[in-house]
């Protein structure tokens, strides 16, 4: 089994997804909205067409997806009740580099440091709202 998450924005995945794989590494992969087929039945507001459909970040083995949620179909930006997790095998300082980067422009919510626990962990909130743990051993 594999677990990723799925991240609903609400007309910036593309620049988020960007700034994730500057922070992370990997390749961005896009899906737009004008790519749907006509008849399928979903109806885009003008303006969306070139918004993300569906956009996956392949990093170093794993994956942060993510789309533009239109608000005729539900709400996106609203991060809240969950935390990505990033481990970062390469040890604390890859880890910390890591951590300083999704920060850039963010809240950070517990300083990257070594905790009682051993390893290194910090907390934080990104740019874009989205909470995020970095630890490593």
């Amino acid at each position: 089994m594999q677990l990723d998450c799925y991240l609903s924005f609400d007309g910036n995945c593309e620049e988020a997804l960007n700034f994730y794989a500057q922070c992370l590494g990997g390749k961005v992969t896009l899906m737009r909205f004008e790519t749907a087929p006509k008849d399928s039945g979903m109806e885009v507001p003008p303006g969306w067409e070139k918004k993300v459909m569906h956009g996956t970040l392949d990093a170093e083995g794993a994956q942060i997806m993510g789309s533009d949620v239109p608000p005729n179909m539900g709400s996106g930006g609203k991060f809240a009740g969950f935390t990505v997790s990033a481990w970062v095998k390469e040890g604390p300082d890859r880890a910390r580099k890591v951590f300083d980067a999704l920060g850039a422009g963010g809240k950070v919510v517990m300083p990257f440091a070594p905790p009682f626990w051993g390893g290194h962990f910090g907390m934080l909130e990104d740019k874009f709202g989205v909470p995020w743990m970095v630890s490593c051993e």
